[in-house]
C-alpha cells in the first residue's frame, strides 16, 4: 500500500499524509522515532513536518529534539534528499494568547529559552530560526518553512470572538517576506507557508509579495480542520482557492478525539495524549510549559464535543468504517487539501492512519456527515 502523492509546486511533490514529528522527544525516544519514520516512509509518506518549539508540550530540556532527531534519522538512513520532502516552523512571541493563560502557565509561557523569548517576529528572529534549524537537522536546506503563527493578535486556539482591544505591536509583514526572501535567496528554505493564519493574514502576505516580484509566494496554510473543526471553510477556503494555495490539514484526528479512544468506559490509555500531559501537568512534573492547545481547543468536557464525536462514530460504526479512517477520509476529500498532517506515537496508530488514506467516503456518508456538523458546529474551533 503506498500513500498517494500531490503536486505541491512545479518541483514539488508530496504525499496526501504529512507525518507530524510533535512527539519525537517527549512521548518517543529515538529509536522509537526512527521505528515510525522508517514505516511511514516505507508506506510511501515524503513529507514529514515539525517546528523548532517541538517536541510538545515545550520545555527548555527537549526543545528542538523533534528536529534533531529527525535529522538523525534522514542521516543514518542514508536518503537521498530528493526523497524527502522536510517542513519546519518558527517560534515567535504568543502575544495575547499567553496572557490569556498567564495564570496556569507563568513566564514558562514565553518560552524563554528560544532566542531568549523572542518578542516579535523580526528578521533577526527568522534568520536566527532558519538558521538554528537547518543546525539542529544538518540539513542543507528546508523544504517548506512556515510562520507558526501570526505575529499579532488572532483568536487562535479554542477562541472565537475577534477583541480590538487586544492587539499589540507587531512586526510588518513586509519585513517579515524581506526575510524569508533572503533565506530563499541564499538557497536555506525552498517555499514558505503560513501556519495558524486568518483571511486578513493570508490576503497581507499576497498583496506584499506582489509588490516586488522577488518577494517569495505564500504556497501553503497549514491550519487545524477536521469533523470537530471545519472553520476553513468559512472565509479562508475562499481565498486559498483564487490564490491557489494549498491547505495543509494539521489535527486530522482532533488530537485523538475522533479515534473515539477518550470516550470509552476506561477514558482512554493512560499514555493518550490528553490523558498523558494532564496527569503530568496537574501533578506538577517537571516541564515548565502547558499544552495551552491542548487545554483550550480539544476540551473533553465540552459536552458538545463529546455529543458530535460520538455522532461521528455512530457513522462509522454503521458503514463499517473504523472511526479514523472515516476523519482522515473527510479530510482528504476537500479538494484544497495537499495534505493531512498527523501524528502517531505508535506503530499501529500509524498504520491506521495510511490505511485511512486509501478509503473514499460515499455521497451518502458525506451527507450525513453535513448532518451532523449543521446540528453541532465546529465544537473544537
Amino acid at each position: 500500500m503506498s500513500v498517494p502523492l500531490v503536486q505541491l509546486a512545479p518541483n514539488l511533490t508530496v504525499s496526501k499524509l504529512c507525518f507530524g514529528t510533535m512527539t519525537f522527544g517527549e512521548q518517543n525516544s529515538a529509536s522509537q522515532s526512527f521505528h515510525l519514520l522508517d514505516q511511514a516512509f516505507d508506506a510511501g509518506i515524503n513529507f514529514f513536518d515539525s517546528a523548532e518549539m517541538y517536541p510538545v508540550p515545550q520545555r527548555a530540556e527537549s526543545q528542538g529534539r523533534s528536529e534533531e532527531y529527525f535529522g538523525r534519522w534522514f542521516r543514518e538512513r542514508k536518503i537521498p534528499r530528493d526523497q524527502i520532502v522536510f517542513a519546519s516552523k518558527e517560534h515567535p512571541f504568543f502575544g495575547s494568547y499567553y496572557l490569556k493563560f498567564s495564570q496556569v502557565s507563568g513566564p514558562s509561557g514565553q518560552m524563554t529559552w528560544i532566542r531568549g523569548g523572542p518578542e516579535c517576529l523580526d528578521a533577526r528572529n527568522i534568520t536566527e530560526a532558519i538558521d538554528n534549524s537547518l543546525e539542529r537537522t544538518q540539513m542543507d536546506y528546508i523544504d517548506l518553512y512556515q510562520i507558526h503563527w501570526p505575529d499579532r493578535y488572532v483568536p487562535m486556539f479554542g477562541e472565537t470572538q475577534y477583541d480590538p482591544t487586544k492587539q499589540y505591536t507587531s512586526i510588518g509583514v513586509e519585513e517579515q517576506l524581506v526575510a524569508l526572501a533572503k533565506a530563499v535567496d541564499a538557497g536555506k528554505i525552498r517555499y514558505i507557508g503560513l501556519s495558524n493564519e486568518t483571511p486578513y493574514g493570508v490576503m497581507m502576505f499576497l498583496r506584499f509579495a506582489e509588490k516586488v516580484p522577488h518577494y517569495p509566494k505564500i504556497l501553503s496554510v497549514q491550519n487545524s480542520y477536521n469533523l470537530l473543526c471545519r472553520t476553513f471553510d468559512s472565509g479562508l477556503a475562499e481565498c486559498c482557492h483564487h490564490e491557489r494555495i494549498w491547505l495543509l490539514a494539521y489535527s486530522p484526528l482532533a488530537m485523538g478525539i475522533l479515534s473515539g479512544k477518550y470516550f470509552s468506559p476506561d477514558g482512554g490509555p493512560a499514555d493518550a495524549r490528553l490523558n498523558l500531559f494532564k496527569v503530568k501537568l496537574l501533578a506538577h512534573l517537571t516541564f515548565s510549559g502547558k499544552y495551552l492547545e491542548g487545554e483550550s481547543r480539544y476540551n473533553l468536557s465540552n459536552s458538545m464535543v463529546k455529543a458530535a464525536t460520538m455522532e461521528y462514530l455512530d457513522v462509522a460504526r454503521r458503514y463499517g468504517l473504523h472511526p479514523v479512517s472515516l476523519a482522515i477520509a473527510f479530510v482528504l476529500r476537500h479538494p484544497l487539501v495537499a495534505s493531512a498532517v498527523f501524528g502517531a506515537t505508535k506503530s499501529s496508530q500509524l498504520q491506521e492512519v495510511i490505511n485511512a488514506c486509501q478509503v473514499e467516503l460515499t455521497a451518502e456518508i458525506v451527507a450525513e456527515i453535513n448532518g451532523i456538523h449543521a446540528r453541532f458546529p465546529n465544537p473544537c474551533p
